[in-house]
């Protein structure tokens, strides 16, 4: 009876993920055809000019069949009416302009030697299109320049989507993403819980979305008011947890150090602290240099002056601090690099190969392995004392 059962539950995983992707090869790496989710736009679920959502699967095999990892796109946020307009003129607003075809490789890889845990998983890469994270949900269409903010709607419909080709039966999960994607992941990693009732094992991994609220160069709080104006247009409070919301101003909630407590899946945070966005963003952003004087050491730490790396140390301390004022949690993973970049995941390279970043000797790929399956916890922090270059 048990084999009887396995064998049914093995072909429900099977059911539909082994038709709805067409693979496309090319030199440089392994390309996944794009999936249109035609029927979201009767939910209301659209990218901000109003063309539906999508996403690239490649269906697992073997022993990965009954498992899933969503991979959200990175891409930045919009917070006002022109620049969101701007977005919804090119394939990070519209999927109109999106790539027909996306490049697979890191945690999305489907090499055993590259991505030794996941590589026989069904893996999906869900394209960005909305500009907040995926917690937007304004129902009113803006009036003049017809712009749309359901970013959570887009969410919950590719779920929903998914569920139909065989996730539904999924027994293992994880909700990844990197950049505004490693945001959303914090951001919508119980959400996916509660779609998602009955996976045994539904694990969150967030890569460089640790954006922490710092200063700029200036003194000035540029991020927060960013976050504020985000939230606003976007309508995303109702999307962020009350627990949080009710104690803070949500625009608050978007930083993980305050919303990150009050997630309850188990979340395995990838950071740098002197992440490379955040340093030539949140620090230096390029309205406070205008003669350009950071411009090489932003490309790179070893061309920076003695004050500029005292700047970025600085930066990197007020990371840590934040980091390390998280409430203790014994589910929680997290492995923190001294490198100045920003993404790992979706990078060989970062992810599983000889020049990988380690720490306690372990890879990326083998850290969040052992984390994921119960093998081990994973709570390390580099030791090194200063910001420097990884290859």
């Amino acid at each position: 009876m048990m084999k009887l059962t396995f064998r049914l539950a093995l072909l429900a995983c099977l059911a539909v993920v082994s038709i709805t992707t067409t693979l496309g090869a090319g030199d440089d790496g392994f390309y996944v055809n794009i999936t249109i989710v035609q029927k979201a736009t009767a939910k209301g679920a659209v990218c901000l000019d109003g063309s539906p959502p999508a996403y690239h699967l490649h269906p697992g095999h073997g022993s990965g069949l009954c498992s899933w990892i969503i991979v959200l796109d990175a891409g930045g946020w919009c917070s006002s009416i022109p620049d969101c307009l701007d977005r919804s003129a090119n394939f990070s607003g519209s999927s109109k302009y999106m790539d027909r075809w996306a490049f697979f490789a890191g945690i999305l890889s489907n090499i055993s030697e590259e991505n030794p845990e996941f590589y026989n998983w069904n893996r999906v890469r869900v394209k960005y299109c909305d500009g907040s994270s995926f917690t937007g949900d304004v129902e009113q269409v803006d009036p003049d320049n017809k712009l749309y903010f359901r970013g959570s709607r887009i969410f919950k419909a590719i779920m929903e989507d998914l569920s139909t080709k065989g996730m539904q039966n999924a027994e293992n999960a994880i909700l990844s993403g990197s950049s505004a994607g490693g945001l959303a992941t914090i951001l919508n990693c119980d959400k996916l819980k509660s779609l998602l009732p009955n996976v045994a094992r539904l694990k969150c991994v967030a890569d460089a979305g640790f954006f922490i609220n710092g200063r700029t160069i200036s003194g000035t709080l540029d991020i927060q008011e960013m976050y504020q104006r985000v939230v606003t247009l976007h309508g995303s409070a109702k999307n962020l947890p009350s627990a949080c919301t009710s104690a803070m101003d949500p625009s608050l909630c978007f930083f993980p150090e305050n919303v990150v407590p009050y997630v309850q899946t188990p979340l395995f945070i990838i950071n740098s602290a002197y992440d490379s966005w955040q340093i030539n963003n949140t620090l230096v952003p390029k309205y406070l240099d205008p003669e350009l004087v950071w411009e090489q050491c932003k490309k790179q730490i070893s061309n920076c002056t003695f004050s500029q790396r005292l700047i970025i140390q600085a930066f990197g301390v007020e990371f840590l601090k934040a980091f390390e004022g998280l409430t203790p949690c014994f589910t929680r993973g997290y492995f923190i690099t001294s490198c100045h970049s920003h993404g790992a995941i979706l990078s060989t390279n970062f992810w599983f190969s000889p020049t990988s970043p380690r720490l306690l000797h372990k890879t990326l790929a083998e850290a969040v392995g052992d984390w994921y399956f119960d093998r081990a916890g994973f709570q390390r922090i580099d030791p090194y004392p200063c910001a420097r270059d990884c290859k």
